[in-house]
């Protein structure tokens, strides 16, 4: 299956199919978009709240100007609340299984997550977003270099996307970007409601623990409405496939969060909000054989923001945000390996990672007539500072392997789409970025303007064609450009590098996108998607080995003469390491996704087939995930308040050589929801039915085996 598509993707991507496809323009979208994009039939009351298909979703993550994902010229999906429920989503891993090109590094041991986006990922690659604020904490170790925390039960949407052409939001995302919106009052109550409360409780199995989530909120008259949540999440230690326990996979979770808004006169809104998350939990590392320490993750963030949109005023759609996020792992001892004990560590000693992030958003949208064309014209700036520091008293190697630094980011944009015809459109925008790096007496700077076109044409109603080229720029991290350290053992030196250039990708992207109603009976809806993209990143920044080589004892502690006696003793050939720039790196694939909803059930299929190379030195990239390929069936009964289905998902054998590799494996997972009535409705998962035994790529850990997984909703509301 997978040979074909592969055989596939070359074609699509080879360079005549790509300038054919050029030209053109669409809006391609994920399955999860696919499934929510579809447009209302007049025989059937939509959008649908308890199924999977949740239509027309509204997204602004690509250009900032409000418009139906099925609408957006750009690769990009919706995850609604809908979804993340009936499949009682644990872990962000569990909310975009199903988006094409997004995968997500995990490490059992620790709830922190990285996402990966057509092959790029770590260092800010895919710029991750929490109520519009930038997450960019940063750990090195044998995980991913840079994860966030959000609990699954803490967000209302996600909005996703892929390649470097989400100009407005933020520098450094050649991968894309996820923008993840928490819970609002809206969530929870009805336009016509005023106050209320919602309550859900949760049980899983196979170490999915208990949770507990309150939510209340109410409105205030037409001046101000307000918002709270409290969570509770406590999951166990799991087996996996061949129930083998996996140590270390329990964690505890409090949060809690607060949102308001005043509407001071028509068209004004205040907003802020301030989302708290205290994560405990005990682990090896992320190589789960180095010093054991109990961890206490806190990670907060605080938002305020300004909105002025009125029909009646086109002109000014004016948007500012403020922001301040803080992750910070207060990292205490329980148990020193043998090398850490060597250099005096003990129980009870402190390593701290923090990361601060403050930052604003402020931008405006002009809608206009000029020429006999219309045009929605966005202006913005935006600008970020990251405060790393590492406070280490366990043995020194965090505070070298995640040294402390500054790093200052400001960009600015003006994008314009313009509307030629009813068959034709266009977007046009550029980009200012600049950076500044400083830490350890090392400095660096840097600038660059990216532009972006898109062009979309349908020359028959119900197909658009896409095509897009987009430039993106990522300066290098704090850790890149300073790390300065010796790895414990096997023993060699990472060096800093301060000379480190920005990344530049160039990306090209075109598709097909195809919607249609009332195709086998009246009211049904179908949607297919096919997109192909080559991304080159000019000074893409890996590791590469440095100097002469040398041997080392394979004993710690060890003298490194008695490798000239003894050279079974010893590790032969090794050489010091360094981020920097190679020539070029290379990432094409195809993106295939299709839906269809009859009313009394739905089905969708996603796939994605992704190609990274080193070309400097022929080499993949370890960043590229193995192809997948997943599909979703449900049927609604019982006058639509009974929703069964299953999801079955393939992944093919990873091609590295070194980075975990792993066998392709094939899952399967059930899902009922039931909807007794607007206030009272209860969900059930049944993940991994068949106890399959795999290991995700990049992941130290097998995954769960069998895990059932129950659901309750309890609202009450009064108008």
């Amino acid at each position: 299956m997978f040979t074909l598509l592969r055989e596939g993707l070359r074609a699509s991507t080879s360079p005549l199919a790509l300038l054919m496809l050029a030209p053109l323009a669409g809006a391609p979208i994920a399955s999860a978009a696919l499934a929510q994009s579809l447009p209302v039939p007049a025989a059937q009351p939509l959008p649908r709240e308890d199924g999977v298909l949740m239509l027309d979703t509204v997204t602004i993550t690509s250009g900032k100007t409000e418009d139906k994902v099925i609408n957006d010229l750009a690769g990009s999906s919706v995850v609604t609340r809908q979804q993340i429920d009936l499949l009682q989503s644990s872990r962000v891993s569990d909310v975009l299984q199903g988006v094409p090109g997004v995968t997500v590094q995990e490490t059992g041991t620790d709830p922190g997550q990285a996402i990966n986006i057509r092959g790029l990922q770590d260092f800010g690659r895919v710029n991750v977003l929490v109520d519009g604020a930038r997450q960019d904490y940063q750990v090195s170790g044998h995980g991913a270099n840079g994860t966030f925390y959000l609990d699954p039960e803490l967000i209302g949407q996600v909005d996703v996307v892929r390649g470097p052409v989400s100009t407005v939001y933020g520098s450094g995302a050649i991968g894309g970007v996820v923008s993840f919106r928490t819970r609002t009052i809206d969530d929870i109550l009805n336009p016509d409601e005023t106050y209320g409360a919602v309550q859900r409780t949760g049980y899983g199995t196979n170490g999915a623990g208990i949770f507990t989530n309150s939510m209340v909120g109410a409105r205030i008259g037409t001046a101000a409405d307000v918002f709270g949540q409290f969570l509770y999440r406590n999951a166990n230690n799991y087996y996996d496939g061949d129930d083998n326990k996996i140590w270390d996979t329990g964690s505890e979770l409090t949060s809690g969060l607060f949102k308001f808004n005043v509407y001071p006169a028509d068209g004004h809104t205040i907003s802020g909000s301030a989302l708290l998350q205290n994560y405990t939990f005990a682990n090896n590392g992320s190589s789960g054989v180095g010093t054991r320490f109990s961890n206490d993750v806190v990670a907060n963030t605080y938002t305020l923001g300004y909105r002025f949109n009125r029909p009646d005023v086109p002109w000014l759609d004016l948007s500012m945000k403020a922001y301040y996020t803080s992750t910070e792992d207060d990292k205490r001892v329980i148990t020193p390996s043998r090398t850490y004990s060597s250099l005096g560590v003990r129980p009870g000693d402190l390593l701290n990672y923090s990361m601060e992030t403050v930052g604003f958003d402020i931008s405006n949208t002009a809608r206009f007539e000029a020429g006999g064309l219309s045009h929605a014209l966005t202006i913005g700036i935006d600008a970020a500072q990251d405060q790393a520091e590492t406070l280490d008293r366990a043995g020194g190697y965090g505070s070298a392997f995640t040294p402390s630094g500054e790093r200052n980011l400001f960009g600015g944009f003006i994008q314009d789409e313009v509307r030629f015809t009813p068959w034709l459109r266009a977007v046009g925008a550029l980009r200012f970025d600049s950076y500044e790096l400083d830490g350890g007496g090392v400095s660096s700077d840097g600038s660059r303007v990216s532009p972006k076109i898109t062009l979309g044409v349908e020359p028959v109603k119900g197909i658009e064609f896409y095509g897009t080229y987009a430039e993106g720029y990522r300066a290098p991290s704090i850790t890149e450009t300073l790390i300065q350290a010796s790895h414990p053992f096997p023993i060699f030196n990472l060096l800093p590098n301060p000379s480190l250039r920005p990344e530049v990708a160039r990306n090209i992207e075109g598709g097909v996108n195809i919607q249609y109603d009332n195709v086998l009976k009246s009211g049904d809806s179908f949607r297919a998607k096919v997109s192909v993209f080559h991304n080159e990143i000019d000074d893409y920044i890996d590791t590469v080995s440095v100097g002469p080589a040398y041997n080392v004892p394979v004993v710690p502690g060890m003298p490194v003469r008695i490798c000239a006696f003894v050279p079974s003793l010893c590790l032969i050939g090794i050489r010091d390491q360094q981020y920097q720039n190679i020539a070029k790196a290379s990432l094409q694939g195809a993106e295939i996704e299709a839906a269809y909803d009859w009313g009394r059930g739905f089905i969708s299929v996603a796939g994605a087939i992704i190609e990274g190379e080193n070309e400097a030195t022929g080499d993949p990239l370890n960043s590229v995930y193995p192809d997948r390929l997943s599909t979703t069936l449900g049927f609604r009964l019982l006058d639509d308040k009974l929703t069964l289905g299953t999801r079955v998902t393939f992944v093919a054998d990873s091609e590295s050589e070194v980075a975990n590799p792993t066998k392709g494996y094939g899952l399967v997972d059930l899902f009922a929801s039931y909807r007794y009535d607007e206030n009272i409705s209860g969900d059930i998962t049944i993940q991994n039915v068949f106890d399959r035994q795999y290991v995700q790529y990049q992941n130290s850990q097998a995954s769960p085996g069998l895990t059932a997984k129950f659901g309750l909703n309890v609202k009450f509301a009064s108008r």
